[in-house]
C-alpha cells in the first residue's frame, strides 16, 4: 500500500491549497543559496555550532518519543482490534478508536549539517512519454488517443453512468482528483501553465490512477474489460474491427502478465515500476480501455461497501475517502455515525509517518472535518471549466 499512501499525502496536501493554486512539488531542488553553502568546506565554527545545535534536536526528539510512541502503538492497537471484530461481524464502538489528537513535535528542528554530503542521485519518475515508450518496447502497441478531450469525457461518462455509478459521484470525484481541469492524460505534479514542473507520483487520468492501481485493475478485472471489449469489437467491421482485434490481443498479454504474480498490491507494485508495468499503464489512455480502467478503479469502492453489507449510496466525498485511503479504511470512516465521525481523529486511519508529514490532516482532525474540507474543495472546483464539460458529457 506504499504508493497507496503516497498518493493520499498528496492528493490531501492539495486540499490545503487556495483555489486554483498548483500542488506543492515534494521533490523542488533545494534553494541555490542553500546548495551553494553546502558545497562549500565548513569552518570549525559551523561544524561546533551544528554539533551544539544537533545535541539540541535530538535531546527535544528523544523527548517527543517518549509521548509519541505509546500513541501510535495504541492507534496501531486498535486498528488490529478493530480488524479482528469485523471479521466476527462485531459492532464498532469509539472504545475501539484513539480518541484523544496525537502529539506533534514542535520543537527544534534538525540543523542541516554545513559538510558537504555525498547524497544519492534521486531516480525519475516514469512520465506519459515513458509509458508510451514501454507500451510499443513491450507491447508492439500505442493507445489510440481521442480526436478531443471530451471525446474521452463522453466515453468515460457512458461507461461510468452503466457500470452504477452517478453524475455526482463521478463529477465530484473528477473535481477534486483533478482540480476541476484535468485532461485524461494528466500526471500528478505535470502542468503545462507551469514550466518545468515535475511528476509528483505515476498517478494519471480522471481518477489518478498508479501504475500499480493499473496493473492490480487489470489482474483483478481483465475479464470484464476483455469482455467489454469483445462486444464492441463485434459490431465492427473493415479496418476498425482489425485495430480493435489487435487491441484485445495486446489486452490479453497484458492481463496476462498482470496475473504472473499472486493477487496482493505489493506483488503488483514489483509488476508497475517495470518497464512492462509502465507499458501497461498507458493503457488508462486509451480511448476503449481508458474509461474502463478509470471506472473500475471507483466501481471497486462501491461493490467492497455493498459486500460488507453497506447499501446506502455512498456521497462523493465518502468514495473520495476509499479511493484515497484504499477500500478497507475508506470503508471504516464511512460506516461511522456522524456523532462518530465528529469525535474520532484522522490519526486512527494513518500510519505515524504519513500523518506527522500531512498538514490537511493535522488540520483538519476528525473524520467528520476530513469528509468536510473534501466536499469544500469538490464544491470549488465543480465550478471549473473541465468539471463543466464532464457534467455536459453525459
Amino acid at each position: 500500500m506504499r504508493l497507496q499512501l503516497i498518493r493520499l499525502y498528496f492528493c490531501l496536501v492539495a486540499l490545503a491549497l487556495p483555489a486554483g493554486a498548483p500542488p506543492a512539488l515534494a521533490m523542488d531542488a533545494l534553494p541555490a543559496s542553500t546548495a551553494d553553502a553546502m558545497a562549500q568546506a565548513a569552518s570549525p565554527q559551523a561544524i561546533a555550532e551544528y554539533r551544539r545545535k544537533l545535541k539540541e534536536y535530538q535531546a527535544a526528539r528523544a523527548a517527543f518519543e517518549q509521548e509519541a510512541e505509546p500513541y501510535w502503538s495504541a492507534i496501531a492497537e486498535k486498528r488490529r482490534g478493530r480488524n479482528a471484530k469485523r471479521r466476527e461481524r462485531q459492532a464498532i464502538t469509539l472504545d475501539d478508536y484513539v480518541l484523544t489528537q496525537p502529539p506533534l513535535y514542535d520543537g527544534p528542528k534538525r540543523p542541516v549539517d554545513p559538510e558537504p554530503q555525498d547524497r544519492p542521485e534521486r531516480k525519475p519518475l516514469p512520465v506519459v512519454a515513458d509509458f508510451l515508450q514501454a507500451a510499443a518496447a513491450h507491447f508492439q502497441f500505442t493507445p489510440q488517443r481521442p480526436a478531443s478531450e471530451v471525446e474521452f469525457k463522453r466515453a468515460y461518462g457512458r461507461v461510468a453512468l452503466a457500470s452504477g455509478l452517478t453524475r455526482e459521484q463521478i463529477v465530484r470525484v473528477y473535481s477534486f482528483e483533478t482540480g476541476g481541469n484535468g485532461n485524461h492524460d494528466m500526471q500528478s505534479g505535470l502542468s503545462s501553465s507551469r514550466p518545468g514542473s515535475r511528476a509528483i507520483s505515476t498517478a494519471v487520468g480522471y481518477n489518478q490512477l498508479l501504475t500499480t492501481n493499473t496493473v492490480s485493475l487489470l489482474a483483478e478485472q481483465g475479464h470484464d474489460i476483455v469482455k467489454a471489449l469483445t462486444e464492441k469489437a463485434s459490431g465492427l467491421s473493415g479496418p476498425a474491427r482489425k485495430a480493435m482485434d489487435h487491441k484485445l490481443a495486446v489486452l490479453k498479454r497484458m492481463v496476462a502478465f498482470t496475473r504472473s504474480v499472486p493477487v496482493q498490491w505489493s506483488e503488483h507494485e514489483k509488476l508497475a515500476n517495470t518497464p512492462q508495468g509502465w507499458g501497461v499503464h498507458a493503457m488508462v489512455l486509451d480511448i476503449d480501455v481508458g474509461p474502463l480502467l478509470q471506472t473500475h478503479k471507483l466501481l471497486t469502492s462501491v461493490l467492497f461497501a455493498r459486500a460488507k453489507g453497506y447499501t446506502r449510496p455512498l456521497s462523493a466525498a465518502e468514495l473520495e475517502m476509499m479511493n484515497l485511503t484504499g477500500d478497507s479504511t475508506g470503508l471504516d470512516m464511512v460506516t461511522m455515525p456522524q456523532a462518530m465521525r465528529e469525535q474520532v481523529p484522522t490519526s486512527n486511519f494513518f500510519q505515524r509517518g504519513g500523518y506527522e508529514r500531512n498538514p490537511v490532516a493535522i488540520r483538519h482532525n476528525t473524520v467528520a472535518k476530513l469528509l468536510a474540507i473534501t466536499d469544500e474543495r469538490m464544491d470549488v472546483n465543480s465550478s471549473k471549466p473541465g468539471a463543466k464539460e464532464l457534467a455536459a458529457a453525459f
